[in-house]
């Protein structure tokens, strides 16, 4: 059911799990989970480009030429064209290899990345995807725990303008992954984040 919704507050800061749709979220950036050739694709990546126009691509196009493909784990900034969030951030996630090739070293470097961005352009807000559980195959039970442990530490440990992060999953069982992995970190932590 969309609409769903659980959070927590880190450190002064909003962490949100919503069922919704990424290209509608009006916070300062959205997280695209990008290839590495940041041509746009398939899934949310795709998505994201569609409903965000050429711009985007155009803005993409001019970050390879200066610097090459992306690397998986780190993020770059563009406009949001014709989005409602004013910028996106655009992350390359691992590819699942069975979890034996530092997949969640690099799953975390992605959010971890995408937020220090965030911070480093005095962004209020930010909403991310499941990053890398799509065509990239990362299972979601490992990738929302990932998420949300490297949220939660990037906010407890680093001082930042940051009032909201928002999880936007698109599906029911994506929404519920997440916020078992929320209420899973909050039981260990007796109550905290």
């Amino acid at each position: 059911m969309k609409g769903q919704a659980v959070g927590a507050t880190i450190n002064q800061v909003r962490l949100r799990i919503i069922q919704g749709d990424i290209t509608q979220q009006d916070t300062d950036a959205i997280v695209n989970a990008a290839n590495s050739s940041l041509m746009g694709g398939g899934g949310v990546d795709g998505v994201i480009h569609r409903a965000g126009g050429p711009a985007i691509l155009e803005e993409c196009k001019q970050i390879v030429a200066r610097q090459g493909r992306l690397a998986t784990g780190k993020a770059v900034m563009t406009s949001g064209g014709n989005l409602k969030a004013r910028y996106v951030i655009h992350t390359v996630g691992p590819i699942w290899h069975g979890g034996s090739r530092g997949e969640e070293e690099l799953l975390a470097s992605a959010y971890r990345e995408s937020l220090k961005l965030a911070a480093e352009n005095h962004l209020g807000s930010i909403s991310f995807p499941s990053i890398s559980t799509g065509a990239y195959g990362y299972p979601l039970d490992k990738a929302s725990r990932v998420a949300i442990r490297a949220v939660s530490h990037f906010l407890r440990e680093k001082g930042t303008c940051l009032r909201e992060v928002v999880l936007v999953l698109f599906e029911a069982h994506a929404f519920k992954a997440y916020t078992e992995a929320l209420n899973e970190i909050i039981k260990v932590n007796n109550g905290k984040v």
